[in-house]
C-alpha cells in the first residue's frame, strides 16, 4: 500500500482556506491548474510510498512512540508559495520546529520499521493546493495569497494515510487518501 504521515488540518482552517482558494481561481493562469480538493488537504510529513504489508506493523508502533514523544503545537494556514512552475502551495505559521521534529520522527520510525525512505532533506511545511501538467506562471497567485493568515489550531494527532493514485484515463479523477491510523501528540502543558 501507499503510505505517508500527515497532519490533517480541522475543518475550520479547511474552510478558511478554500474561500481563499476560491478568490484564485480567477487569477491570470489559474485556468491551466488542476486543484486539489478539501479531502486531499494535508501537510505531509514523511512520504513512504509502496510499503509491504508485513511492515506495517512495526511501522504502526513507531509512529505511535513518535507521536508520544512530541507535544501538541499551534499551527496556522498562513502565505503561499510554488515549487518551480508547477506546483502551488499555502504554507504554515506557528510550531514549525516541532512539526519539523515530528516530520523527522516520523521519518525515522519508517526507516526503522525497515522502509527505504528517499533521501532526508529539510522538511518545507507545505500543503499543495493546486499543480499544473506544463510550466505555468504561479507569481499571481502567490503573491495572492501572500495576506492569507488562517486562524491559529492544535495540531494534536499524527496520521498515518493511505494514497489511492486515481484510474488513469478517467476525466476528474484525484488522489483518494484514507487515514489508516492516528495517534495523539502529547497534549501541551
Amino acid at each position: 500500500m501507499r503510505l505517508f504521515t500527515a497532519l490533517l488540518p480541522p475543518p475550520p482552517a479547511v474552510h478558511e482556506l478554500s474561500l481563499a482558494v476560491e478568490r484564485l481561481r480567477d487569477l491570470p493562469g489559474a485556468g491551466r491548474l488542476r486543484w486539489t480538493g478539501r479531502p486531499g488537504w494535508h501537510f505531509t510529513l514523511a512520504f513512504m510510498g509502496e510499503v509491504d504489508d508485513s511492515l506495517v506493523p512495526e511501522l504502526r508502533e513507531r509512529l505511535a512512540r513518535a507521536a508520544h514523544r512530541t507535544t501538541a503545537f499551534p499551527l496556522r494556514l498562513r502565505g503561499g508559495g510554488r515549487f518551480g512552475r508547477r506546483a502551488l502551495w499555502v504554507g504554515a505559521a506557528g510550531g514549525l520546529d516541532e512539526m519539523r521534529r515530528l516530520a523527522d520522527r516520523a521519518d525515522a520510525a519508517a526507516r526503522r520499521a525497515g522502509i527505504a525512505m528517499d533521501e532526508h532533506r529539510r522538511y518545507v511545511a507545505h500543503l499543495t493546493i493546486a499543480r499544473a501538467r506544463e510550466d505555468t506562471d504561479l507569481r499571481p497567485c502567490v503573491e495572492a495569497l501572500a495576506a492569507f493568515e488562517g486562524t491559529v489550531w492544535q495540531a494534536d494527532r499524527l496520521s498515518l494515510v493511505r494514497s489511492n493514485l486515481p484510474v488513469r484515463g478517467v476525466p476528474g479523477e484525484r488522489p483518494r487518501y484514507e487515514v489508516a491510523d492516528s495517534w495523539p501528540l502529547n497534549p501541551a502543558g
